[in-house]
């Protein structure tokens, strides 16, 4: 059995717990996750998988129970222990039975406050999170018996980080100013634009991004426009504005959301226009 992102709604609904983060955080993180799949294993006794479409930043995996198998693109690995891994490439997840993972989505980790991490270094592989998050606070994840409390132990020290070292880096202040304006807006504004806007280069801001994400600036805008305008659609299809992000007609919105489902060689998917199936709309 295989669920697919923006396809099988109802499995990521009902089966994950999800937090969005707030106030200062959320220039930072997406959302806190973590996976429900008790009540899963009687009906898929051998297991099942998750597929992800790319995403803009890093995601942290803290390994609460046993391992489980991951495809990068087409690249596997066996997880056994805490990891992070680049967003931007589509991702599938083998699950069984015993298998629990707390997550952490980034849109730009604020661990580059206090190492100097490039992670476009860290655009190909899988890596242990060791490298990026201190052993004393995972082990203070893994001992935490709920979710909320799971939330506020990287909460808080997040929080702290952010507090002390907000604005000490310009090129973080530009990257997580444009992903929030480009979020907010009407998706038309170029990278171009954005670059005059902060008085740099449109190369300049191009390293920026790599250095935050670990992708072009062009390639975020690009993943932040599809992934915001297939949520949209799927949350209304009788509604959906195809202008609202920027593009001319159904048909242009169609080649992109299409070329962008069919690029997850994993993702069994026969048409794009399955999204118009299924239920269950993630509500933090």
């Amino acid at each position: 059995m295989q669920h697919i992102e923006f396809f099988n709604r109802d499995h990521f609904y009902q089966h994950f717990h999800r937090r969005k983060a707030k106030n200062a955080l959320s220039t930072f993180i997406d959302f806190f996750w973590e996976t429900d799949f008790d009540a899963l294993w009687s009906k898929y006794p051998d297991g099942f998988t998750d597929a992800l479409f790319p995403d803009v930043g890093y995601t942290y995996m803290i390994n609460l129970g046993t391992p489980f198998k991951m495809q990068l693109d087409e690249q596997p690995f066996d997880i056994k222990a805490d990891i992070f891994l680049p967003r931007y490439k589509n991702i599938l997840t083998l699950h069984t039975a015993g298998n629990k993972v707390f997550g952490i989505k980034f849109k730009v980790s604020p661990i580059i406050f206090l190492k100097k991490v490039n992670f476009y270094e860290y655009r190909d592989s899988i890596f242990p999170l060791v490298y990026l998050l201190d052993k004393v606070i995972t082990d203070k994840v893994r001992t935490a018996n709920t979710f909320d409390k799971r939330v506020a132990i990287i909460s808080s020290y997040y929080e702290d980080v952010i507090t002390q070292y907000k604005g000490s880096l310009k090129y973080v202040d530009i990257v997580t100013d444009v992903l929030k304006q480009y979020s907010n807006s009407n998706f038309t504004t170029s990278v171009e634009q954005y670059a005059a806007m902060h008085n740099i280069s449109v190369r300049t801001l191009q390293r920026y991004f790599e250095a935050a994400t670990s992708i072009s600036s062009k390639q975020a805008l690009q993943i932040t426009r599809i992934r915001k305008a297939i949520t949209a659609f799927v949350q209304s299809p009788s509604t959906f504005n195809y202008a609202a992000f920027g593009y001319f007609d159904y048909s242009h919105f169609y080649k992109y959301i299409s070329k962008f489902i069919k690029n997850h060689k994993m993702a069994h998917v026969q048409s794009p226009l399955q999204l118009l199936q299924g239920s269950g709309i993630i509500n933090y």
